[in-house]
């Protein structure tokens, strides 16, 4: 069972929140190419918050991903395109439907 997840929020500043949902399409590429990455949603919750849960089999995974290209991008983008750091939180599921 899928044990372990990532929650983020992002906030973007206004004038870029329309490049932070670009940066975000395009890393669905990225969270494929991940093979600890089961799950990998993002998506936007008003003008300009948006957020990423992921979900990972064990701690490697995890901590591979936080490691990885798509985290390394928001990271980058952090310093013009965000009004703050994204909050990153870990997460252990309790239930998980998957199809």
């Amino acid at each position: 069972m899928t044990k372990l997840g990532l929650l983020a929020r992002i906030e973007a500043k206004p004038e870029y929140a329309e490049k932070v949902e670009s940066l975000l399409r395009n890393a669905l590429e990225l969270a494929r190419q991940e093979d600890h990455t089961v799950t990998w949603f993002a998506f936007r919750q008003g003008e300009s918050t948006f957020g990423v849960f992921d979900t990972f089999e064990d701690e490697e995974g995890r901590q591979g991903h936080l490691q990885g290209r798509i985290a390394a991008a928001l990271m980058e983008a952090a310093g013009t395109m965000l009004s703050e750091a994204p909050d990153i939180r870990p997460v252990d599921l309790l239930a998980v439907k998957l199809p």
